[in-house]
């Protein structure tokens, strides 16, 4: 690898859920949920459809945007699915709108049914080399708290 080519960061996530897989594989395709879940605290989540539609299909996707509550100031990004197995598998790529985050992000989301409820692993690879690892990880950890809190909810 060349000294002037930006190396780039990777992020590997697991997690177990007191939740059926169908429900968890759900909040990671409804447009509703994305919103609520997948921004880290203290941000807002907003697909913007007048940017993309929001279609859950491989080569389709979401433009979103997460804008930080307490300054305004935001950042937006656009998803592209390549594979998708429902309840089992979701592969998509990220890019951010900013130029100064560069490159394309892979993610993979592997759920697999357990005795207690999912089992997920979350790969993200190519993450901008300006970004630290370490607030990858922080942040999804907070998403993943709020994920939880959707799927793990009591139902009547």
């Amino acid at each position: 690898m060349s000294d002037n080519v930006e190396k780039t960061g990777k992020v590997t996530l697991h997690r177990v859920f007191k939740a059926p897989v169908e429900r968890v594989y759900r909040a990671f395709t409804d447009k509703g949920a994305l919103e609520r879940w997948i921004p880290p605290s203290g941000f807002i989540g907003t697909i913007d459809e007048s940017i993309q539609e929001f279609k859950v299909a491989v080569g389709a996707g979401y433009a979103m945007s997460f804008t930080q509550f307490a300054t305004g100031h935001s950042h937006s990004f656009k998803v592209t699915y390549t594979e998708l197995i429902p309840n089992k598998l979701i592969r998509h790529t990220d890019q951010f709108d900013d130029a100064n985050l560069p490159g394309v992000m892979q993610v993979t989301v592997e759920l697999v049914e357990v005795s207690c409820g999912t089992d997920l692993h979350i790969t993200q690879e190519g993450i901008p080399a300006i970004i630290p690892v370490e607030m990858c990880y922080l942040g999804w950890q907070e998403s993943l708290q709020q994920l939880a809190a959707l799927v793990e909810a009591k139902t009547e």
